[in-house]
């Protein structure tokens, strides 16, 4: 029987994350042949994922540019990802979320009639600028896929109101969790650990709060707002808690939290983590601060009560749920909503305690299934 050949195309840190598994279990199947393809929308970020899961790409396009636009980035993945769909004409291409890449990559699948799946179909804010570009990106992969794989029920029902038919909506859990999973069993790397005793938080006697804020949305007064949140925190709860920051390099993040938190004793700013650490430090978190969609399904799967630094977000399961709270970029409200969990344990340990509904780890093989099934 001719292998199904199966093309799967990873651009930034939060796909390789998700796809990972994917690739993995791909690889298990020997009635598949499984291609991998790096764009490097994101370069030094990507290649730590790929190889902390041990992921060799058979093609690696190197897009990644200093100042690059959206519509030069579009641009060269077309142009370099189209001869590779005539070079190996795959029977599927796989591509995750709402990033330039899988948008890109699921019209070219399209222009060559080659069969598209969307890994994490179905999450939708309903804003079209919110995030920008992720919403739109995501809802021109769906009108495109021939299988959405959706995470959740809700993202399902998001897929059938848009009118994708029910036999192509596939809902198998969310593959983060699948990735989390391995990586909770790895060791807490060296540097990780040191600073974690030299902050006191292993032996408990001080609280961490972990914040990420990065997003295109907070540039300018929210990420202000953020930070000067995070003073008034750190003042509050100068002898019980930590806080750690990892700064994303983009400048409209660095200035102003370097110039808001840079001499503040009990917040540390650290360069961007690999995932690995990243991980280590979210399972050792009392709180966590966040304006990531990825960081928002982690807490959630590691049962961490999380405060989402966005007025909208494509995750309303974790909400729902009881471990994720949105408030917004609003100093009040983040502060009002951060002293409750940090003072009252009962709020706190309703958040902490709430069910996870992506899943149990299983996704990519729900996923692979579903392709052979359909092959």
């Amino acid at each position: 029987m001719t292998k199904l050949r199966v093309m799967t195309v990873i651009g930034t840190r939060p796909e390789a994350i998700k796809l990972a598994p994917v690739v993995q279990e791909l690889s298990r199947h020997a009635e598949i042949e499984s291609i991998v393809v790096a764009t490097a929308q994101h370069r030094e970020m990507l290649d730590q994922v790929l190889a902390l899961f041990h992921i060799q790409p058979a093609r690696d396009l190197n897009l990644m540019r200093a100042d690059q636009s959206l519509a030069d980035l579009t641009a060269a993945i077309f142009t370099n990802l189209d001869p590779l769909l005539v070079e190996y004409q795959p029977d599927w291409l796989l591509a995750q979320g709402d990033t330039t890449t899988v948008m890109a990559a699921a019209v070219c699948a399209y222009y060559h009639q080659v069969k598209f799946g969307h890994v994490e179909a179905g999450l939708r804010t309903g804003d079209k600028r919110q995030p920008f570009p992720e919403e739109v990106n995501r809802r021109m992969a769906g009108v495109i896929a021939d299988l959405h794989f959706a995470p959740t029920d809700w993202a399902r029902d998001n897929l059938l109101h848009e009118g994708i038919a029910p036999s192509l909506i596939k809902v198998t859990g969310n593959t983060i969790i699948d990735a989390l999973n391995q990586i909770k069993s790895m060791p807490m790397p060296a540097e990780i650990e040191t600073l974690l005793k030299e902050k006191r938080i292993l032996n408990g006697e001080r609280d961490l709060v972990l914040v990420t804020a990065h997003r295109r949305e907070s540039f300018g007064q929210p990420i202000r707002e953020i930070c000067a949140a995070l003073k008034e925190l750190a003042e509050k709860y100068a002898n019980q808690v930590e806080f750690i920051y990892p700064v994303h390099l983009n400048p409209n993040i660095q200035e102003p939290v370097q110039e808001i938190l840079g001499d503040v004793a009990n917040i540390s700013l650290l360069a961007p983590l690999e995932y690995l650490p990243l991980v280590h430090l979210e399972m050792h978190a009392k709180l966590i601060l966040t304006d990531s969609g990825g960081i928002q399904e982690e807490a959630t799967g590691l049962g961490k009560p999380c405060l989402v630094l966005r007025e909208r977000t494509e995750r309303p399961e974790g909400v729902q749920a009881g471990v994720l709270k949105l408030v917004g970029t609003s100093r009040e409200m983040i502060v009002s909503t951060a002293s409750n969990l940090l003072d009252d344990p009962a709020e706190y340990a309703r958040m902490a305690h709430a069910a996870n509904p992506y899943g149990d780890g299983t996704a990519a093989q729900k996923i692979v299934s579903e392709i052979l099934a359909a092959r």
